[in-house]
């Protein structure tokens, strides 16, 4: 490949990526790039963690062209120990570039070794492999890359040739530091939720972690039912995930003596409660971006119903005053598409990790009690579209709680 010509492709890369801001939707992107510039069939990325690296996204074209229109591959997150007993441990132990011809040719005295089991259970041969360590500026490893089975212009398996390995070792450069950026990000996500954990043991990290998961599955099948560009549904999908982590934040407003009360609300009380969707909101007023838009919109909708029947209504978000009042003078609720999408979407995300999970206060439902929940609520609580669109999704979102598993 020409120089001139690589060089340009990182920096048009270099400068998408930096357009993304959350960690989850980035990593989806960085490899489906890697994978698109090498003809690559598959590919799986890793994070570190320690002395481990975590499973963090996995693509396969094989496999997903098996699946239904829209539909996605689910994928169970695990992790390795960072060792010489498989190819990415032994790439991240060691900062090596790895180019295989064939993985199932690996000599016996090499100090890796390639485990077939994924093959077998999905009936999946894989052959050429790259594995790149991610590196941060200080040359530490933060993750590994991993890109399976170039094609050629036919569509047969071929070995990653020596541009193609040279691309992805800048590119990983490339990726490394933006998501650096990304994880920063999240960190700073997390600390603001960890301010509302600790008035409301109810909001973990992966709590609004597994709420943001879900928002983005369940948005992009409703966006593709409606035919919207993927350019808007990707911009779309990276601030929901950070949105919806948010749509609780409004709770450290709240008084303690309300937040963990143990039994019952009050009527006044309650009414208490009810306001920290709006003053969730007012921290978004001072709009930078169109994601402190989206993240004010989710905060404020999240808890208002498809038949009118939710709050806080149409309130002014900087006084809470009803700008729609009924015969007492109190907000009216939203309805219908009154409510905005990001909102409606966030709401039936909420509950459905609310009911599916164990909480302090009680046990968590069987999936089927759950669902059986969300279809009752179909038209009352959930807009009836938003409903179609979870249960198009339920394989992948159920994958999601591995991820984002509660801590024990």
């Amino acid at each position: 490949m020409d120089e001139n010509i690589e060089l340009k492709e990182l920096v048009r890369l270099g400068t998408e990526l930096n357009n993304i801001h959350d960690v989850d939707i980035l990593l989806e992107r960085i490899l489906h790039e890697a994978r698109a510039f090498a003809h690559a069939d598959a590919g799986t990325l890793y994070i570190r963690e320690g002395d481990f690296l975590v499973f963090s996204n996995a693509q396969n074209d094989t496999l997903q062209s098996q699946l239904p229109p829209g539909d996605k591959l689910p994928y169970v997150s695990f992790k390795i120990p960072i060792n010489h007993n498989s190819i990415c441990g032994y790439v991240a132990e060691t900062g090596e570039i790895l180019n295989i011809v064939d993985v199932y040719d690996i000599p016996a005295d090499a100090k890796y070794r390639f485990d077939s089991n994924y093959d077998k259970r999905a009936n999946y041969r894989t052959k050429s492999m790259l594995t790149i360590p991610l590196k941060s500026g200080t040359e530490t490893v933060i993750g590994a890359l991993q890109i399976i089975n170039s094609k050629d212009e036919n569509g047969e398996v071929d070995p990653f040739d020596e541009d193609e390995e040279m691309f992805a070792h800048h590119f990983a450069a490339t990726a490394s530091m933006v998501l650096q950026r990304a994880q920063m990000t999240r960190t700073l996500l997390l600390r603001m939720i960890d301010m509302a954990r600790l008035r409301d043991p109810k909001e973990t990290g992966a709590h609004v972690n597994r709420v943001g998961a879900y928002s983005v599955e369940i948005y992009e099948r409703w966006a593709m039912s409606k035919g919207l560009p993927k350019e808007e549904i990707d911009k779309n999908r990276d601030m929901l995930r950070m949105a919806a982590m948010l749509h609780d934040v409004g709770k450290v407003a709240i008084s303690d003596t309300i937040l963990k009360k143990p039994g019952r609300f009050t009527d006044e009380e309650y009414e208490i409660m009810k306001t920290h969707a709006w003053t969730g909101a007012q921290l978004f007023l001072d709009k930078q971006s169109k994601f402190d838009e989206m993240a004010a919109q989710v905060a404020v909708d999240h808890h208002e119903n498809w038949d009118g029947t939710g709050y806080p209504g149409h309130i002014d978000l900087r006084t809470g005053e009803a700008l729609k009042a009924d015969a007492d003078g109190k907000p009216l609720p939203k309805k219908g598409e009154e409510i905005s999408i990001y909102g409606r979407i966030v709401s039936l995300a909420d509950v459905y990790d609310a009911l599916s999970c164990r909480r302090v206060y009680k046990k968590a439902w069987s999936e089927e009690d759950v669902l059986n929940e969300i279809k009752k609520e179909k038209g009352k609580k959930f807009d009836p579209e938003v409903v179609d669109a979870f249960f198009k999704s339920f394989d992948l979102l159920k994958s999601i709680y591995t991820k984002y598993p509660d801590e024990e």
